[in-house]
């Protein structure tokens, strides 16, 4: 019985009621496609964005291939205390694939001496890059951006139904000062 009673108080806008108003209906109408847009809109945001990114994710794949380079300076030698960052940007020389020889800077790991092998992500155009996501980090990021842009489009769908339902309740509230200024002086006099 309680079940019932809660759905019932629910969905009052719906049923017939000599008490409900047009602004009533227009509000249930808004909250309907508010939800509609949320479930919808964003299950159909996610997984195109999703699916966008993977594409993406994948073309970088294939793109993108590892070719080993010469150091052309050496690095300095690791910082005193195990610091995190073992990196330096230092220039490198690779050949491309059609045979071309190109220079240019990369991050490379401290403590390195010229002329040490390492290894560098270049594009097709034979460019330096970043290494590209492996299949597993490909997927997970692809799926955190798709949840992003459903909760971006959730947001988005919940402001304008609280906009628009905002506006609603400043039009009853207008409307009832309307009816209050027309009814209150009648109720204002005293009877003797």
């Amino acid at each position: 019985m309680g079940r019932n009673r809660h759905l019932k108080k629910r969905l009052w806008r719906w049923r017939s009621n000599p008490l409900r108003r047009h602004d009533d209906i227009v509000e249930a109408w808004i909250v309907l496609l508010m939800w509609a847009v949320v479930a919808v809109g964003g299950t159909i945001a996610g997984l195109v964005t999703s699916h966008a990114a993977d594409e993406m994710f994948a073309a970088q794949r294939t793109e993108r291939h590892a070719v080993r380079a010469v150091l052309l300076a050496d690095t300095p030698s690791p910082a005193s205390g195990g610091g995190s960052r073992d990196l330096v940007k230092a220039k490198v020389r690779w050949t491309t694939a059609d045979g071309t020889r190109r220079t240019g800077s990369a991050l490379v790991r401290t403590g390195k001496n010229a002329g040490s092998g390492i290894v560098v992500w270049v594009n097709t155009a034979g460019d330096l890059t970043v290494e590209p996501p492996s299949a597993t980090e490909a997927t997970l990021e692809s799926d955190v951006l798709g949840l992003a842009a459903a909760l971006a489009l959730a947001g988005l769908a919940f402001g304008t139904g609280a906009v628009a339902r905002y506006r609603l309740d400043r039009r009853r509230i207008d409307s009832w000062d309307t009816e209050w200024r027309v009814v209150g002086p009648s109720w204002g006099r005293k009877t003797s």
